[in-house]
C-alpha cells in the first residue's frame, strides 16, 4: 500500500534527528554491542559472504561485526554504486584495507577488489518498524538490491540500528523490501517471529 511521499519526507527528518541523538547517547561501544547481539542470534554457514557498509552520518557502526565475521572466516564485502538507479555491487573487504572515497560521503573498496554475491546483507537505515519495514535515504539502492538478490537465490537482510530508531510505522510502498532481522545495541528481532 502506498503512503503519501510527504509522510516519508517528514519521517526522514525526525528520524535523522533521533538517530543523531541515539548515536551520541549510545557511545563508542554501540557497534561492539551490535556485533554481540548479531553473533548470538544469527547463524551463518561457514564461508557465506556478508555485505556490510562503511558507516556515515551517525549510522550504527557495523565495522566491529564485520571484523569479527572476517576473523571467523566469513567473506566480507562493502557496497559500491556503479550506476545511479541500479543495484549495488559488492566488493571484497578486509580489516586494514585502504578504501576509496565514494558517493554520499561513504567509502568503498578499489575497483580491483573481487566482486562477491552476499548471502547476508547488513542494511543501514533511518527508522524501522515492528513489521520489518525500514526507512532509508530515498534512493532505493538497498530495496532494488535486496529484491534482485532474493530473486537470484538465498538472502538474509539484516537492519543495523539503534533501539531509538524504532517507530510505530514506516510508510511502505510497493517496491519496499522487508528486513528478515533487525539488530540493535540491545536486541535482535527475527521478522517471522516478532514482526506482524
Amino acid at each position: 500500500m502506498s503512503e503519501p511521499s510527504i509522510d516519508k519526507a517528514e519521517l526522514r527528518k525526525t528520524s535523522l534527528e533521533r538517530r543523531i541523538e541515539a548515536h551520541a547517547t549510545a557511545g563508542p561501544l554501540a557497534g561492539d554491542l551490535v556485533a554481540g547481539q548479531f553473533l548470538e542470534a544469527i547463524e551463518m554457514a561457514e564461508g557465506d559472504a556478508v555485505a556490510g557498509y562503511w558507516p556515515m552520518r551517525q549510522e550504527q557502526d557495523p565495522v566491529p561485526l564485520m571484523k569479527r565475521l572476517h576473523g571467523a572466516g566469513q567473506a566480507v564485502a562493502l557496497p559500491v554504486i556503479e550506476k545511479p538507479e541500479k543495484t549495488l555491487l559488492f566488493r571484497s573487504w578486509e580489516p586494514g584495507q585502504v578504501l576509496e572515497e565514494a558517493e554520499f560521503g561513504t567509502s568503498q573498496p578499489a575497483p580491483e577488489a573481487a566482486v562477491l554475491r552476499p548471502k547476508v546483507i547488513l542494511v543501514p537505515l533511518l527508522a524501522f518498524d515492528d513489521r520489518g519495514f525500514r526507512l532509508g535515504y530515498g534512493g532505493g539502492y538497498y530495496d532494488r538490491t535486496i529484491a534482485a538478490l532474493r530473486q537470484s537465490g538465498e538472502l538474509l537482510a539484516v537492519g543495523i540500528a539503534y533501539d531509538a530508531q524504532q517507530v510505530e510505522r514506516v510508510p511502505e510502498e510497493e517496491f519496499d523490501q522487508r528486513l528478515d532481522w533487525v539488530v540493535t545495541e540491545n536486541a535482535a528481532w527475527k521478522s517471522t517471529e516478532v514482526f506482524a
